[in-house]
């Protein structure tokens, strides 16, 4: 019996659930969400076969390779804060940046201003 790509989808989001640290009900909501967006899907099935991003939907001009990098300024925030669960977790950082683009999905302003506005590190002239 042939396995379904909504199937490997969701044992690529267990997988990724896992090594990201984040328990069953963290999977249960993100997946809930996750299947509820055609858009959002089709960028997370496309980088489970290709090992790649897509790119093809964006919410306000914003690709999922955005909000990964715009994420990965907040991780490296962190780090420098002391706190390194972060470090070497890509698995992590991936995953996050499909739960953000969903939410954003559910809520483009609040994400566009976060965007635009928190880059998650100090340099002189961040707050002038």
């Amino acid at each position: 019996m042939e396995i379904t790509m909504e199937e490997r989808a969701y044992e690529w989001a267990r997988a990724l659930c896992h090594y990201a640290g984040e328990g069953e009900t963290f999977l249960q909501e993100f997946w809930q969400m996750l299947t509820q967006s055609e858009g959002v899907f089709r960028e997370f099935t496309y980088y489970l076969e290709h090992q790649d991003f897509l790119c093809e939907y964006k919410i306000a001009g914003y690709s999922v390779v955005d909000l990964m990098v715009w994420q990965m300024d907040h991780f490296k925030a962190q780090m420098d804060r002391g706190r390194d669960d972060m470090k070497n977790n890509g698995d992590k950082m991936l995953l996050m940046a499909f739960h953000t683009m969903l939410k954003m999905e559910r809520d483009p302003e609040r994400y566009v201003n976060l965007l635009q506005t928190e880059t998650g590190t100090d340099y002189p002239e961040k707050y002038k």
